[in-house]
């Protein structure tokens, strides 16, 4: 690509460039020659006829001595694409493992980083840093200038009086369609966002992994956290990336079943009810039961939860009575799958789906239930295409959704594990709360990503070769052909392990990636003065140890931002005392704050019931005003865990993605269009689906994927 200049190569550039190509150097500071020349003093001058002066050279900084690490952008850079996140995961694998050396940015002396820190923030947006999202009236911001100014850095002051130059915006320039970074100049920006300045010399967009053809965005914690698996080289002496030790080839890892249980932040994001094993005597316990009361899904309101669970951990087989070898671990896995039918009357939104048969397989195959049962309220559309149910098979039904719940009371134990295929909606149709939850449509994810869902059907076309929900016609599904399908795809998984049919089986947590590192020799902490591998710490909310986290060395859940930036300290610490985090600290810390996310309702399945109250209860005039706090409180966390570096370590914070609200909007939309285009007439439909709404979906699928990011080295 060739890129186009518009001015000379000598004659100075005000900010960056744009996407095209075109590439615009910073203005060369007009006081750059006489702090050159303050460099150096004359100290004798013999009668100004000498031709030689004695000078006294400036004294070099830390950084400038023992090969002190930097990672700058070149304003000489050429860049053809946005940075992706798949890009900052391999500026981490080049500071402290194998990856190849980035091009988007100069790193030098990558080998003396000793650790990284990468903070993901969503909820940050161009916008805030541009103005289109305002964080702070014009009055509020000028009264606070000469406040701001005293705490600002003389370094930042020197390059705001270089903005005055003529030919400089004082807009920061952050273009959609510009592949380079913008300067974070602290006159510039918003109140909330100036501590920034001193923290990052530059805003880098930074493009989500999705697909524009789909319109479809994929998971910004798999593009970062899971890295491609490197292919086998003969000469393993080479430079660069090296291949896990298993090599290429699949290895079947024997898996118990109870390592498939999907976790309380899975189930919580895909919108299951919590039983309270998942939080009874835990900080969010206050949180989940006023969620359940706000949404009506307590005993109060009907429904069930399986007896004698007061904590997960009581589903525990104790050793002694597990048989060897057993997959199972002892527990009773049941598999389930009901059909459903409509009784909302038709027109009125939101839909309610109500229970009409009910089918549980065991684990050897045998049917345990097979039950058809009788809506209170009036069907008004039988989904016969889909559930296979029709007016006449109810006709002489009398088992009603209360006869069920009472039966499933007799077969539920503590140690009972549920599996099947986006069961939540089961189970909400049953009322039910379960603690163990096996999802095939989380065990499986879809190729693509959230969030989108693999269908039963193709799942086990592709990994059963086994073809399902055929020659019913009209007919619909067949509940128990689909419980037996889920079934097998348990077993498949145990056999083959957790990885088989996720991203892993291509790619590898970048934990492990580090796992085979080594520290450098000026790192060893070992008794013996050997290298020690590099020790990586995932923190997050919730439990990440038994999701992506499961890699890494240390995995530390907490319920509050704050408790995040406390934890993100401790592991770059590290005592001897500590039982969790290693003496020495972590290399690697990858931690998320998500208050900003869920004040801005970006989190879906947030789990501050305070937070949905305000957004269900408040204006959004009012809850706007709010967003300048909110936004205060993040940039002070983020600089939080900059103060708590130690010297060396890289840090890096992105967003994640855009705005994805409009997407999901859209996307549910689409999604329903499809539902009703195949039971329904044209005229019929409550939703259209045009090529206006398809650009409107490729639109906002656009922008949710522009996220930012900002690079530093303290």
């Amino acid at each position: 690509m060739t890129n186009k200049r518009s001015r000379d190569d000598d004659e100075p550039r005000a900010c960056v460039g744009a996407g095209s190509g075109d590439t615009e150097e910073p203005i060369q500071d007009a006081t750059a020659a006489t702090s050159k020349a303050a460099d150096m003093t004359a100290v004798e001058d013999d009668d100004n006829s000498s031709e030689w002066q004695q000078v006294k050279r400036r004294k070099t900084t830390k950084k400038e001595a023992n090969n002190y690490p930097s990672i700058t952008h070149s304003p000489h850079a050429r860049l053809q694409s946005f940075v992706k996140l798949s890009d900052l995961q391999n500026l981490v694998l080049y500071a402290l493992a194998d990856g190849n050396a980035p091009q988007w940015v100069s790193v030098k002396h990558h080998g003396s980083i000793r650790k990284v820190v990468v903070l993901m923030v969503p909820g940050l947006e161009a916008g805030m840093f541009d103005g289109s999202i305002p964080l702070s009236s014009s009055t509020e911001e000028s009264s606070s200038t000469a406040v701001q100014a005293a705490d600002h850095t003389a370094t930042n002051r020197a390059a705001d009086a270089r903005e005055t130059a003529p030919g400089v915006s004082r807009k920061l320039n952050v273009s959609p369609d510009d592949y380079y970074p913008a300067p974070l100049r602290y006159s510039q920006l918003p109140q909330p966002l100036q501590p920034l300045s001193d923290l990052f010399e530059y805003i880098w967009p930074i493009k989500t992994p999705g697909e524009d053809k789909y319109a479809r965005m994929h998971s910004p914690l798999q593009a970062m956290l899971v890295s491609p698996i490197v292919k086998s080289r003969e000469d393993k002496r080479a430079k660069g990336p090296q291949p896990p030790p298993e090599g290429r080839g699949w290895k079947n890892q024997r898996t118990p079943v109870t390592e498939l249980l999907a976790t309380t932040t899975e189930l919580s994001d895909d919108g299951y009810v919590l039983h309270p094993a998942h939080y009874n005597q835990t900080s969010s316990a206050t949180k989940e039961i006023a969620l359940r009361e706000l949404n009506k899904t307590t005993t109060a309101d009907g429904w069930i939860e399986t007896p004698d669970v007061p904590f997960l951990f009581s589903g525990n087989v104790p050793d002694k009575d597990i048989e060897k070898g057993s997959v199972t671990a002892g527990r009773n896995v049941l598999t389930m799958d009901c059909e459903m039918c409509i009784t909302s009357p038709q027109g009125v939104a939101p839909q309610v789906f109500s229970l009409t048969r009910i089918s549980i397989v065991d684990w050897d195959g045998n049917v345990l239930l097979d039950e058809l049962v009788k809506p209170t309220n009036p069907i008004t559309d039988y989904l016969t295409p889909y559930s296979g149910i029709t007016e006449k098979m109810l006709e002489c039904v009398t088992t009603t959704l209360e006869d069920i719940q009472k039966r499933l009371l007799g077969i539920l134990t503590p140690q009972t594990i549920l599996v099947g295929h986006s069961l939540n909606s089961d189970l909400s149709a049953l009322q039910l709360a379960h603690p163990f939850i096996i999802d095939t449509a989380l065990l499986f994810p879809h190729p693509r990503g959230p969030p989108l869902k693999s269908s039963l059907k193709w799942l086990a076309q592709k990994y059963l070769s086994r073809a399902i929900q055929k020659g019913h016609g009209s007919t619909g599904h067949d509940s128990i052909e689909d419980a037996k399908a889920c079934l097998d795809l348990v077993k498949q998984k145990c056999e083959k392990g957790k990885s088989w049919g996720t991203p892993e089986a291509s790619g590898e947590p970048i934990f492990k990636r580090l796992a085979r590192s080594y520290r450098p020799n000026a790192d060893k902490v070992d008794r013996n003065g050997e290298n020690e591998a590099r020790v990586s710490a995932v923190v997050d909310w919730g439990e990440p140890a038994r999701g992506y986290g499961g890699q890494a060395k240390v995995a530390i859940g907490e319920e509050s931002d704050e408790a995040i930036v406390k934890s993100v300290q401790r592991c770059l610490e590290g005592s001897s005392e500590d039982l969790q985090v290693p003496n020495g600290g972590c290399d690697f810390v990858w931690a998320r704050l998500r208050e900003l996310e869920a004040h801005r309702g970006w989190w879906d399945k947030s789990k501050l019931v305070d937070s949905d109250a305000l957004r269900s209860t408040t204006t959004a005039a009012s809850a706007e005003t709010l967003l300048p706090d909110m936004v205060t409180q993040t940039v002070t966390n983020i600089k939080a865990v900059y103060d708590a570096l130690p010297d060396r370590t890289a840090f890096i914070v992105y967003s994640g993605s855009g705005d994805p609200r409009e997407l999901r909007e859209m996307q549910a939309l689409q999604t329903k269009f499809k539902e009703e285009y195949k039971t329904k007439k044209w005229d019929q439909l409550s939703v259209k689906w045009t090529d206006v709404e398809e650009q409107k979906l490729r639109a906002a699928c656009d922008r949710a994927r522009r996220g930012i990011g900002f690079v530093g080295l303290k």
